[in-house]
């Protein structure tokens, strides 16, 4: 079997869930990682598998087929995508939502430059949870789409709160408002704020010293990430942080409620859900996902940036798709 060969770039949280998904995926191999910390400083923890300053993936161009960005929305990707774009093939999870067409716009000039495909966005929110919108919509077409995080771990939140000035280190936990899910499940059709459907609680380590004020100040009044939210912000120790809020589950709802029928008499709901022991292990599965779905449509020929609208889902799955129809349809 010809192997894919997949690349990482950043090592934290995520492309250390990336390399231990690769493994999972027999059609794939793991060339090799790339950082912006010193090489040596890190080992991978797959056999035979070197890490390489991210400066030199310039000259890798011929012995990756795509390249994993495994680093932050905020400020890593929209550097990392444009550039990456112009020498390989790509899959990244960037999930700032509003910003996802700017950013995919300064991805795709780079990719259709160079022939290649990015596919950006594609976690499973943005991604999963995108596409479990899009079925709502359209198959029903007279209704209200509601998405719900949590609880859990956010990990672009989180790598926010650490940019702030004064932070050693931080987690960010989105909580879902349960009556506001319960009034949705009901079919109450409710128009809801953002404000109304979630919490932002955070956990949040500062330098000694630091003026814990202006620090809450900046996490609360950040736009995209908290301006719109009822944010509360903890100060605790590290090894507060490190005994209770070393793991990073998520999980969330993606709800569409419609009605259908000659007066509307038929209500309807379609519900997505995801309970995830392990945030980035899951983001880092679905962006595999896609990276063999990059590497075949390149082979075709195609080229630009892509989203999960665009994949089609058998090039998802490394079965054929006789296999697909016998033992999926």
């Amino acid at each position: 079997m010809e192997k894919i060969k997949i690349g990482i770039v950043g090592y934290g949280n995520l492309g250390k869930s990336a390399e231990l998904g690769i493994i999972q995926n027999k059609d794939m191999e793991l060339v090799g990682i790339f950082t912006r910390r010193n090489p040596d400083s890190i080992k991978a923890l797959t056999e035979g598998v070197n890490v390489y300053s991210i400066d030199s993936a310039k000259n890798m161009t011929d012995k990756i087929d795509v390249m994993l960005l495994c680093g932050g929305s905020m400020s890593d990707l929209p550097v990392q995508g444009p550039e990456f774009a112009e020498m390989f093939n790509l899959v990244d999870g960037f999930d700032t939502h509003n910003k996802v067409q700017e950013y995919f716009e300064s991805v795709d000039v780079k990719a259709k430059q160079s022939k290649k495909v990015a596919i950006i966005a594609c976690g499973w929110d943005p991604g999963m949870f995108s596409l479990s919108r899009l079925f709502g919509e359209v198959i029903l077409p007279e209704g209200r789409t509601y998405t719900f995080w949590g609880k859990g771990v956010s990990q672009g939140h989180s790598d926010a709160i650490r940019r702030v000035k004064g932070v050693l280190d931080a987690r960010q936990y989105t909580i879902p408002v349960e009556s506001a899910i319960e009034l949705v499940r009901k079919g109450g059709n409710p128009e809801l704020t953002t404000r109304e459907k979630h919490i932002r609680e955070c956990f949040v380590v500062a330098e000694e010293g630091a003026d814990k004020e202006r620090i809450e100040r900046e996490i609360k009044t950040m736009p995209d990430y908290f301006a719109d939210y009822n944010t509360i912000v903890h100060f605790i120790t590290e090894e507060e942080l490190k005994e209770k809020h070393s793991g990073i589950p998520h999980g969330g709802f993606s709800i569409r409620t419609g009605k259908t029928g000659v007066n509307n008499e038929n209500n309807h709901t379609i519900e997505y859900s995801l309970k995830l022991g392990s945030n980035p292990d899951f983001t880092a599965n679905t962006l595999i996902a896609y990276a063999r779905a990059a590497y075949r449509l390149n082979k075709e020929g195609v080229c630009g940036a892509k989203t999960v609208f665009d994949i089609p889902p058998a090039y998802l799955s490394p079965k054929s798709a006789e296999e697909l129809r016998k033992g999926l349809l």
